[in-house]
């Protein structure tokens, strides 16, 4: 009986080896394409993440946990909702009302369904920006709230306290109906002056009633404030509003805020000195911005001229005019020598703003002009000036930074990155990059097969002509 070639039984192994190699490869390569294709295992990963938004100062709550002003367990949740203002004509501005003693909270008003309004919030605010596809719900539930400022007059200086309204425009920019929350936070010398459907949280904070929403409603609400008419000696004023929308699945949650500046005029009024500034714009890149001050002397008679700035925190001064130093880290003072009568003196200087207070604007600085006459009581007004910021009317910044190391290692290290916040363009290229991988190396195991295989071979053909030499 014929003897078995030693070589074919030595070649079956090493020819079936590289096609498991091939199968396996393979099979890995589908399986991680079929993981990083769009799908239903990529959008779940997204309703995990927080939304992106213009972040207060302290930054924004961790997910699960109630906003600054939300309601406590102490607070019950009001079951009204602040009134909305009617669709049609934008109804002008009311003006502020001295009062005495704070009155009493107003009943609440019955729950109003948002209605589209046919005209835009107030000149100031941004158009509203499109749902943000890598909010929780991959785009279905969005909110944005914009706000003008609490701006005072010349009668505040006369009045023990004064009413007012903060204008405050809320908008559905997602694609479901929406449950939509209103929170607000108010500086030291403002009250809430009874606004229907709103309740303390203790603190400087109020909440209110939800309004049920559809997409695309835009609707305007007026809340109520009382200006102390000691206010003035805490210049500079900021607050905040919030809005949390809460949509019909499990996860679909999304916030944004805005901040608004109180505004108040030269003042306690006194004759013999003028005071002035101009609002502080940051623009889009960000950079360092100029802030101009004045300060006159109506008077008579030769007098020192003195001017001090007082900023909101993450606001500084980084250069002024000759003579002025900072005295804290938010407040620089200038002296002027002497202001001769019927001169100005105008005086700018050089600010920077942090990326988180540039997304809380719009805020408030203070200024402070003081005269002293050599041979007269001094006089001095203080008011208030606008600060505002491109960047907080920008687009919130969507998705998750990408990796910084190879693709390839990442996924031969088997880490877990969170691929839901990408585009599906960018989820297919990482796809074809890591099968480009497998490829070459499938391609090195081959060939690596192949060669010792042939080395093999020739060792088997070279052992069987000495065994026959030898016999």
């Amino acid at each position: 009986m014929p003897g078995r070639d030693a070589r074919a039984v030595r070649r079956f192994p090493a020819r079936r080896t590289p096609a498991l190699v091939l199968g396996a490869v393979l099979t890995v390569g589908l399986a991680v394409t079929l993981g990083m294709s769009p799908g239903p295992a990529t959008a779940a990963t997204g309703a995990d993440r927080t939304v992106a938004g213009r972040p207060t100062p302290g930054g924004e709550p961790p997910e699960g946990t109630a906003p600054p002003g939300e309601p406590t367990t102490a607070a019950p949740t009001p079951t009204a909702v602040p009134p909305t203002l009617p669709p049609g004509p934008e109804p002008t501005g009311t003006a502020p009302e001295p009062t005495g003693p704070a009155p009493g909270t107003t009943a609440p008003a019955p729950t109003v369904t948002a209605t589209p309004a046919t005209k835009p919030p107030p000149s100031r605010s941004a158009p509203p920006r499109a749902p943000n596809p890598h909010q929780p719900g991959a785009g279905r539930v969005g909110v944005r709230v914009t706000t003008g400022d609490v701006i005072l007059d010349s009668r505040y200086w006369d009045a023990p306290s004064t009413v007012t309204t903060l204008r405050v425009t809320v908008t559905n920019t997602g694609a479901v109906p929406e449950r939509v929350r209103l929170a607000y936070t108010l500086p030291v010398g403002l009250t809430d002056a009874g606004t229907p459907g709103c309740a303390a949280t203790g603190g400087t904070g109020w909440h209110c009633g939800e309004w049920s929403t559809a997409p695309g409603d835009r609707f305007d609400s007026l809340i109520r404030v009382r200006v102390s008419g000691t206010a003035w000696r805490q210049l500079p004023l900021s607050g905040t509003v919030r809005v949390t929308a809460t949509g019909p699945g499990d996860g679909d949650t999304a916030r944004d805020d805005e901040g608004f500046a109180v505004l108040l005029p030269p003042g306690p009024p006194v004759p013999g000195i003028a005071l002035d500034a101009d609002e502080v714009v940051f623009d889009i890149g960000g950079g360092p911005t100029a802030l101009a001050a004045r300060l006159g002397n109506t008077g008579t008679v030769a007098a020192g001229g003195r001017v001090e700035v007082a900023l909101p925190a993450g606001v500084s001064v980084l250069s002024g005019p000759p003579g002025c130093a900072p005295v804290s880290p938010t407040r620089t003072r200038c002296d002027l020598g002497v202001l001769a009568a019927g001169r100005t003196a105008t005086l700018r200087f050089t600010v920077a703003a942090t990326p988180d207070a540039q997304r809380a604007a719009p805020l408030a600085g203070a200024l402070t002009g003081r005269l002293e006459p050599a041979g007269g009581p001094a006089r001095q007004l203080q008011m208030s000036f606008r600060i505002t910021a491109a960047a907080a009317l920008a687009a919130p910044v969507a998705g998750v930074p990408a990796p910084t190391g190879s693709q390839g290692l990442i996924a031969a290290q088997g880490v877990a990155a969170d691929l839901g916040g990408t585009s599906p363009a960018r989820r297919t290229a990482l796809a074809l990059i890591v099968t480009s991988v497998l490829l070459v190396a499938l391609a090195l195991v081959l060939a690596t097969g192949s060669l010792r295989r042939r080395v093999a071979e020739r060792a088997a053909d070279e052992g069987a002509g000495g065994y026959r030499d030898g016999r």
